[in-house]
């Protein structure tokens, strides 16, 4: 029997100890270790087969001109928001790591590409929902497949031993907090256990060429939960976003070894399950009978996509000593440099005034193409005054008070123009090169500030 020994785990990075300490050394958290019992040697630990007595050849290094290269087909699943985050399909051996929220839409979206693949073999390993559980959900759907097989196991030898018998093309685990592997002795949805599992998984993967998902839960604060090194050992790492009151979902990439990252996807949650939303631009921009002050529309890139979202803005006189800055969806810090520049370089008297700023849709964005579309909302909303909803803004704004230019500022002119704008703003130092005649839109190039004023208000 193989020797008994306890060790120390960081929970947030997985690194291992002798002993307790306070702060871990590698990642700097305070009080994450836990103590677990794990196994000194076990020959088998981190295999997925059962024990054999072939020898196996040991794999000789190889110079990198010698090695061949075939270009492999991918596995298109149908879905056209999955397949473009992926990168085009299901790449073979790959493992797919998908975290959310408790209830947004995990299990109800992989089971829907599991139904949707009609002529693959899937096996759908639940640890958390029975047979009775899932064949309910199923029934809510509008695919139905003849070779979707649900199994559930908690135990990965017992689940590899039905993955030999069945041989799948694709495999499902939810989740993978849920299993456990014989070969460490601590409880399920430990740092061992997690990282344990996963190895054995991503041998399996690659071994056999077979694409593995694994749902994953996320923490308080929106990681995955588990050890960091789950997130390295995983080929693409996706994120299920979105406010589980609401009936959109928002599918995001955070890493992808085989194809683009913050990349995105959406959906819209119904009775009978997620439907892709083909054209976001039109559900971003909220419908309105009537113009209204404070609105702007902002050409966005999210990954290689470009993106027309709406930036609403509330500007009013502080009714307490300390005025309220707050934003949803929008770095909190930048939306203070913007107040700061229209202060400064802009001459509004922004001091004594609440300043509320919401991304449309329940996105969080990041690009600093938006800041002209921001600072278009909030002049709005202070002089009071309707933008006109024909144009809308792409541009950065600098400490100066100057619109500097954006990458990729033709797909985002030819997003505006394909949602029917008329006008759409630029800085000038982006369009030197561009053949403005072939897009239906007007250009407007402005470099500062009051260029832009004087276009919009005056």
């Amino acid at each position: 029997m193989a020797k008994i020994k306890t060790s120390f785990f960081c929970q947030n990075c997985g690194v291992e100890s002798p002993k307790w300490t306070g702060k871990c050394p590698s990642c700097g958290e305070w009080n994450t270790f836990v103590e677990e019992v794990v196994q000194k040697e076990e020959t088998q630990r981190g295999g997925w087969k059962a024990s054999s007595n072939s020898s196996k050849k040991a794999n000789q290094p190889k110079p990198l001109k010698e090695i061949t290269f075939e270009e492999q087909s991918r596995l298109i699943t149908g879905d056209v928001e999955l397949d473009r985050v992926l990168g085009g399909g299901i790449v073979p051996g790959s493992l797919v790591l998908i975290g959310g929220e408790p209830g947004i839409g995990k299990s109800t979206l992989m089971l829907q590409i599991a139904l949707m693949l009609s002529n693959t073999k899937v096996l759908y390993v639940s640890g958390e929902e029975s047979e009775t559980q899932i064949k309910m959900r199923s029934e809510r759907m509008k695919h139905h497949s003849d070779e979707c097989f649900v199994l559930s196991e908690t135990k990965t030898q017992h689940i590899f031993q039905q993955i030999e018998l069945l041989k799948p093309d694709l495999l499902v685990i939810d989740s993978i907090q849920t299993l456990h592997s014989q070969y460490v002795e601590s409880a399920a949805g430990s740092v061992s256990q997690v990282r344990e599992c996963t190895a054995e998984l991503m041998k399996f993967a690659k071994e056999t060429g077979t694409p593995v998902f694994l749902i994953g839960h996320i923490t308080k604060d929106g990681t995955i939960a588990g050890p960091k090194i789950l997130e390295h050992m995983v080929d693409t790492v996706l994120q299920f976003e979105g406010d589980r009151h609401l009936s959109y979902r928002i599918l995001r990439t955070s890493k992808n070894r085989f194809g683009s990252t913050n990349e995105l996807g959406i959906y819209e949650m119904h009775a009978n399950g997620l439907r892709p939303v083909t054209n976001p631009s039109e559900i971003l921009m909220t419908q309105r009978d009537e113009q209204l002050n404070g609105v702007a529309i902002g050409a966005m890139l999210e990954g290689n996509r470009p993106l027309l979202i709406e930036i609403q803005s509330l500007v009013s006189p502080a009714t307490y000593g300390t005025p309220q800055r707050s934003s949803t969806g929008h770095d909190a810090k930048r939306l203070n440099m913007l107040l700061a520049v229209l202060e400064k370089r802009g001459g509004m008297r922004l001091g004594q005034q609440d300043v509320f700023l919401n991304v449309a849709g329940g996105l969080r964005v990041d690009d600093p193409g938006l800041d002209l579309s921001v600072v278009a909302s909030i002049i709005s909303s202070y002089e009071d005054k309707a933008i006109d909803p024909g144009i809308c803004f792409a541009g950065e704004i600098g400490l100066g008070g100057e619109v500097r230019a954006v990458n990729r500022i033709e797909n985002r002119i030819a997003e505006a123009a394909k949602m029917g704008f008329k006008k759409i703003m630029l800085s000038r130092y982006a369009i030197k090169g561009l053949e403005l005649d072939k897009y239906q839109i007007e250009v407007l190039a402005v470099s500062k500030l009051e260029e832009m004023y004087r276009h919009i208000f005056l």
